[in-house]
């Protein structure tokens, strides 16, 4: 090959998005050796053929992946490359969860270190029952680095009852519990769903679990375990109680099986999903003019509707509805629909429709 084919390092690296100094790493590597070196000026040059793989070694480094698992990836057949990038995300994934853990820990400990002496009493609650709620309700959240509230669990305490909701603008899923020992108190705030997510294996192997409030958050204590402690987001909540008292009626009630509407959500195609509800039931709606998809049976009161959802909206709201059939009341097609367990009123959903997919 002569050098007119050939590229010198620096059109090179601005062909690949690579630096000239990555270049020369790569190279003394082995991983990306130059097609040619002049042995008088020791100028580097390579090949259109090498542009494939630098490309490739650069996308599979800003994955942070090591240069020897990087260099496997690059010799590996198609099949076995992306087996090993697999590998690779989910030990990415795995190491920021116990970050994660640990991060949420930590903060706990700041917590704690400034609950001084002790708590307002707020309920007993059972261990797993409050478990499966937090679990439920924080579903709804969402990471917004500009919205860090998006991200908490919002807690209401009253004698008679102890409210858990969250919302991330799309989703609000809210759970009533009653407690064992009511509080003869009100208290609210909002907690950090992280720390939360990390006290739910405590709190799921737990009998019972006394809730605690603190100056800067809640006291979670339990029997032979150490007590956990959920810090308190500065940021306003928001006016979840002036949304819900400011719904419409409904003007159409459905009660469908909750697995094989989770079944047909499941199979969809693509990220919306357009439902006809009517008469005999729930039909799934194809985009254009594909074939629909199944009919579900469903008791069907009030008028008829068609109605578009985000499946990464409707299918957690769903999910998480208690028992076996779920009761959709509908109030239009661009009002919130209200998403519960048809035999367990205390969690319920607030799902967004979206405009319909054409």
């Amino acid at each position: 090959m002569s050098n007119t084919e050939l590229m010198p390092i620096g059109s090179f690296a601005r062909r690949t998005g690579l630096t000239a100094s990555a270049l020369r790493f790569y190279a003394d590597c082995g991983l990306l050796p130059p097609a040619r070196v002049d042995p008088v000026t020791g100028y580097r040059y390579y090949s259109a053929g090498q542009v494939a793989r630098a490309v490739r070694l650069r996308r599979l480094r800003e994955l942070d992946m090591p240069l020897p698992a990087a260099g496997e990836a690059l010799d590996a057949e198609p099949a076995d490359a992306a087996r090993l990038i697999d590998r690779h995300v989910a030990r990415v994934l795995g190491d920021a969860a116990a970050v994660r853990r640990g991060a949420a820990l930590l903060k706990a400990s700041l917590t704690a270190s400034l609950a001084d002496g002790p708590g307002l009493p707020l309920a007993l609650l059972k261990g797993p029952v409050l478990a499966d709620a937090v679990e439920q309700v924080l579903t709804a959240t969402a990471r917004d680095p500009d919205l860090p509230v998006l991200g908490g669990l919002r807690l209401e305490a009253a004698p008679e009852a102890v409210t858990l909701t969250a919302t991330d603008r799309y989703r609000l899923a809210t759970r009533t519990l009653v407690p064992a020992e009511p509080a003869s108190t009100t208290w609210a705030g909002t907690l950090d769903g992280d720390e939360l997510r990390s006290a739910i294996n405590d709190l799921r192997r737990s009998p019972v679990v006394r809730v605690e409030a603190t100056t800067h958050g809640v006291r979670l204590r339990t029997p032979d375990r150490e007590d956990r402690y959920c810090g308190l987001l500065a940021e306003e909540f928001p006016d979840h109680r002036g949304m819900l008292a400011a719904l419409p009626e409904t003007t159409t009630r459905v009660t469908v099986p909750k697995r094989p509407l989770l079944h047909a959500l499941e199979e969809a195609e693509g990220p919306c999903v357009s439902l006809a509800v009517g008469g005999e039931g729930v039909r799934f709606l194809a985009a254009g003019d594909g074939p629909h998809g199944p009919l579900l049976p469903a008791t069907v009161t009030g008028a008829e509707l068609r109605i578009s959802f985000e499946l990464t909206t409707l299918h957690p709201a769903v999910s998480t509805a208690v028992g076996p059939d779920v009761m959709l009341d509908l109030r239009g097609p661009d009002l919130p629909v209200t998403v519960r367990s048809a035999d367990h009123g205390d969690l319920t959903t607030l799902a967004m429709p979206v405009r319909p997919t054409p």
